[in-house]
């Protein structure tokens, strides 16, 4: 536990068991941040990867396996293996849990070369290192092998233990779709588990070391909400002095017609939305009771009864407002990095630690069908200037000594992600950034050659449903046309596209189906993308679908709602069970992703008849090769990148020799125009405060020669644009 010494607080802010093992979610650091802004003393916990280091250490692994015994014989035979390899597991957990959080790294060739690790049934259909990962990327393929490993010892503790295990979830049934609070209330009175024991163990020390007057719980997914309710039940029984409050994206989403009051036998408040107003407010009626107290977006229980209030005059704070997010307090040194699958993208998510940052508030598009566009999350849109967020991310920098930034935006607005590049690029600083965001055609290739220079290497999008008739009905504001277009040019910019993927999309037909398919062959074919994830359609409450199902053929199944409502069972009136296509379609993407496969029909994929696609062959290419010489827009600006190069002068023209990253070339340009666009390459320069456009380039040139196009047209100025002129 990483509390030694006494730190009284009046707010801890909880993450409960569980969410992710390499990087702290980054609710509670957003809300510390804020407080330090109104100078309310708070303190940060990630409750899940202090549970998680508690149960994958020695001691704990050996009382673990010594419950088991027990019942030995009960067991299968996968379980029965790894008890009889406990003295195995207990000798190298402590190793393999200190090379994953970094700290014993050259421990990744013995673990890889060697029988250093136990193998149970996590290794059975282990697939040959080399073709997954290559030839030398021997610290993946370790990671790869301790995180099998890892998961044998979950299969145990699954299996002999506790069924409600799991490394980034803990009893997510009893959360999703949970329209009434029965099951879990019964669950709730029920004795503890053994991690629940672990989750209090450690829980109560830092109570008893901060004596906070509130608690915030934070809880985003379904797999956080049962051990969110059993925090709570600790505290209200042990420090029942100590208001609890939870907030997050589960409530957020999912407890909107909330009215069962024994939710409030655990908590005091539950606030909706943005949390920065609601839990200043909070805070204040906890320190200062009284009848007058007013809230935001928040649920009580008065005399039985739920009641929602939102009575307090105060506006929601503007994003520019609420501060730098705050990462003290959390024991970033401990969190563990792991690759499950192959997946490029996936291999972000679980590798490697990120700072988490928000570009903008909501989206941008807002109009999905699929989507909760009527929740403030995604509705309320609202930017951040990029000097604040470049501001903002060399102050998380200095305090966590990471310099890799995750944006978690719903869909990042490529003129902030331009103006986000240049202020890196103009403060020279070395950062490496992913986010997500719409294939839209503002992404050009200058635009993500740009993105690149700033230390972008990974996006991910919606494709979704590849089919233009389902992209309309969709909203998405896309064709699939236009996502080659993008994904060509994020890659040729050396960005790694990861496209999110969608079948059974109400009216979707069976041949839409095999024909999206073809499409993403095509895509993975020209490697113009490099990762995918399939998920089946669902419907939620608060999206236009879930509103008005009837206008998109389906039939929904309401159930009477007394606690979480988001998930809505429905029937598609086109009676296909789309459900069947789930393994054809992530057996063929995973080849895909593995450049093999592309030859097989994609009808093939499935063990049973389907029809064959309608898609041309070269359809991809053909999208690709329509694309049509766009003109400089007269307001676009011009940015040089590089160094301004070595000039020889010969008798008839200027020799400029320029060396870039990646190596040197050599243009040759007439001397009069060869000192004027040496001048100017000056004023192009991405360093400079005023940034030259394309009209006042153009208009200085004829001002002095003739038409501007034969020259900016010219060979040597078309290399020159190649190499580092970027049109924005």
């Amino acid at each position: 536990m990483g509390l030694s010494q006494p730190a009284l607080k009046d707010i801890l802010l909880i993450t409960p068991p569980f969410t992710q093992l390499n990087t702290p979610y980054p609710a509670t650091a957003y809300l510390k941040g804020f407080l330090n802004t109104k100078n309310i003393e708070s303190y940060q916990l990630d409750l899940g990867i202090e549970v998680i280091l508690e149960v994958f250490s020695s001691s704990r692994l050996n009382d673990l396996f010594e419950l088991a015994e027990q019942n030995f014989k009960d067991h299968s035979k996968n379980a029965q293996r790894i008890i009889s390899l406990k003295d195995k597991y207990c000798s190298t957990i402590d190793n393999v849990i200190k090379f994953l959080q970094g700290a014993n790294s050259n421990l990744d060739q013995q673990i890889y070369s060697s029988e250093f690790l136990p193998k149970a049934g996590r290794f059975d259909e282990l697939e040959d290192l080399n073709w997954t990962f290559g030839d030398n990327r021997i610290i993946d393929k370790a990671k790869h092998l301790t995180t099998l490993y890892l998961e044998d010892i979950s299969d145990f503790i699954v299996e002999c233990i506790d069924e409600n295990f799991g490394f980034s979830r803990y009893a997510e049934r009893l959360g999703e779709s949970a329209n009434d609070f029965n099951e879990l209330y019964s669950e709730l009175n029920d004795g503890l588990t053994i991690i629940d024991k672990f989750t209090v163990f450690i829980l109560e020390d830092y109570m008893t070391k901060i004596c906070p007057k509130l608690v915030c719980l934070s809880v985003p997914f379904p797999g956080n909400l049962y051990s969110a309710f059993r925090c709570a039940q600790f505290i209200k029984g042990n420090y029942p002095e100590v208001k609890i409050a939870m907030g997050g994206g589960f409530p957020n989403t999912e407890l909107r017609s909330l009215t069962d009051p024994r939710v409030f036998e655990f908590f005091d408040f539950i606030t909706l939305d943005d949390g920065e107003l609601p839990i200043e407010l909070l805070y204040q009626s906890v320190v200062n009771p009284s009848s007058k107290n007013q809230y935001r977006r928040t649920f009580l229980c008065k005399n039985g009864t739920v009641v929602y209030s939102d009575d307090s005059t105060k506006q929601d704070y503007k994003q520019s407002e609420v501060g730098t997010p705050d990462y003290s307090d959390l024991q970033l040194n401990k969190y563990i990095s792991v690759i499950q699958i192959a997946n490029p993208m996936h291999s972000l998510w679980s590798d490697g630690r990120w700072n988490k940052l928000t570009m903008a508030h909501g989206c941008y598009w807002g109009k999905c069908t699929f989507c909760d566009i009527s929740l403030d999350y995604i509705k309320r849109y609202e930017p951040l200037a990029a000097k604040v967020l470049v501001d903002r991310m060399e102050e998380i920098i200095d305090q966590t000594n990471e310099y890799g930034f995750h944006f978690v935006d719903e869909a990042a607005p490529p003129a902030l992600m331009k103006a986000l590049a240049i202020e890196i690029i103009k403060r020279r600083l070395r950062v490496t950034w992913w986010t997500n965001i719409r294939f839209e055609k503002s992404f050009t290739r200058d635009l993500c050659f740009l993105l690149k220079a700033s230390g972008c290497i990974a996006i991910s999008g919606g494709l979704e449903v590849a089919s233009d008739r389902l992209l309309a009905l969709i909203d998405k504001g896309v064709t699939v046309e236009q996502v080659a277009r993008v994904t060509k040019n994020m890659t040729e910019a050396r960005i790694m596209v990861h496209s999110y993927l969608m079948y059974g999309y109400p009216t979707q037909t069976i041949q839409e189906t095999i024909d999206s398919l073809e499409m993403v062959r095509q895509l993975f074919e020209l490697r113009i993308i490099q990762s995918g994830f399939w998920h089946q359609f669902a419907l939620t409450a608060h999206s236009p679908i879930g509103k008005s199902p009837e206008k998109y053929g389906i039939i929904p199944s309401y159930k009477s709602i007394s606690f979480a409502n988001n998930d809505i069972q429905f029937t598609d009136k086109t009676g296909i069970d789309h459900t069947k296509f789930n393994f054809g379609l992530k057996k063929s993407l995973y080849n895909f992703m593995h450049d093999v496969g592309f030859e097989i029909p994609v009808d093939e994929w499935f063990d049973f008849e389907v029809p064959k696609t309608t898609i041309p062959k070269n359809f991809i290419v053909s999208c690709l090769d329509s694309e049509l010489l766009s003109m400089t827009r007269p307001n676009a600006k011009l940015l040089w990148l590089g160094e301004i190069p070595k000039v020889i002068e010969n008798p008839n023209d200027l020799l400029l020799h320029f060396e870039v990253k990646q190596g040197s070339f050599k243009i040759n340009l007439p001397i009069e125009k060869g000192k004027w666009f040496l001048n100017q390459l000056e004023q192009l320069s991405i360093y400079n405060d005023e940034i030259l456009t394309f009209k006042e380039l153009k208009e200085d040139f004829e001002a002095k020669f003739e038409d501007f196009e034969p020259f900016w047209y010219s060979k040597p100025i078309v290399e020159l644009k190649e190499r580092g002129i970027l049109i924005s």
